[in-house]
């Protein structure tokens, strides 16, 4: 029991949101071609829809154990409550267990949902690798991240059923890019709390490279760059589905969240605060992603909004400790 509790504590689970949201817009999207175009795309049963959730959730905490494997240099001065880093979680166990989940979720995809899928799978798993190396390398962690995160959603959609080639148009391609913006963006704050460590241990992220007094105004700039990346995407016509009022409320709301992030960084480049302001920068992300949805499916996205927004703060309300 003390090894599951600490496996389940470093699988953070306030963060399963931003995969388990990012992975439903390729559902809802899936549902919409059923829907409207009917080629050869059939309706997920409800079944393959939960299977699909639980390895979109799990899928974080699980990769989460390799990443902070990978990660115990800098881990030791900005997180040294982490179960890996006290020692309360066995690194070989937690490897061996997240190795044997990810090889089920594997079989899983490969016998049950759609062997195509597998290639999302594995490629998320990969890029979670390559990006802690990759996080020492300025803006292309960030980059990494943002691919990474992007692999939940064309797998929540290749895995809902059968569809034909090209699997990824124009427009796909456009929402996968604001997805890949979004999460890249969400990373980049993050790493204002580790700032300490990460300089200590070498890591040369954006805002070690540019220091907190640069990287506090580069927080406010960039809490606009989702919604100015969907407006040109959008007026060009790369974006195929048409807005509606739902999607414009959840995106206002959205955008308020994005800028409020910006802001608490830029008050707060360093200390507790800056660890707190997490909630409201996960928050911006799950619900910015739930608001994609709404292109599609107006309720489903408004339900998913609302859930991201209570549930992430209360998860990450479960981890007070700005040590762990």
């Amino acid at each position: 029991m003390k090894f599951i509790k600490a496996y389940i504590k470093s699988m953070r689970l306030y963060y399963s949101f931003i995969t388990g949201i990012a992975g439903w817009i390729g559902v809802a999207h899936y549902e919409h071609i059923v829907k409207e175009f009917r080629t050869v795309e059939v309706m997920p049963g409800e079944e393959r829809k939960g299977i699909i959730l639980v390895l979109l959730f799990l899928s974080w905490g699980i990769n989460q154990i390799f990443n902070d494997y990978l990660g115990r240099k800098e881990d030791a001065i900005n997180a040294p409550h982490r179960p890996m880093v006290t020692g309360e979680l066995n690194p070989v166990a937690a490897l061996t267990l997240s190795t044997f989940l990810m090889l089920g979720a594997g079989l899983v995809t490969w016998l049950y949902l759609e062997p195509v899928a597998i290639i999302p799978l594995l490629l998320g798993v990969l890029l979670n690798i390559i990006y802690e190396y990759a996080k020492g390398c300025g803006i292309w962690g960030n980059v990494i991240f943002g691919l990474m995160i992007a692999q939940c959603t064309a797998f929540g959609f290749l895995a809902s059923g059968p569809t034909q080639a090209p699997y990824f148009t124009e427009s796909r391609m456009a929402v996968l890019s604001i997805v890949w913006l979004m999460n890249g963006l969400m990373t980049f704050y993050t790493y204002f709390k580790d700032y300490e460590g990460d300089k200590a241990a070498g890591k040369k992220t954006l805002v070690v490279e540019y220091g907190l007094e640069k990287s506090r105004f580069i927080a406010i700039f960039a809490s606009i760059l989702p919604g100015v990346l969907f407006l040109v995407l959008y007026f060009t016509n790369q974006i195929i589905a048409r807005i509606n009022p739902i999607f414009i409320i959840l995106g206002l709301i959205t955008l308020f969240l994005e800028i409020q992030t910006g802001w608490l960084y830029y008050k707060s480049p360093k200390g507790k605060v800056t660890y707190y302001a997490l909630a409201t920068n996960f928050r911006a992300c799950a619900c910015g992603q739930a608001t994609f949805i709404a292109l599609n499916n107006t309720e489903l996205a408004m339900v998913l909004f609302l859930i991201s927004y209570v549930f992430v703060g209360f998860l990450f309300n479960l981890h007070s400790d700005v040590k762990g």
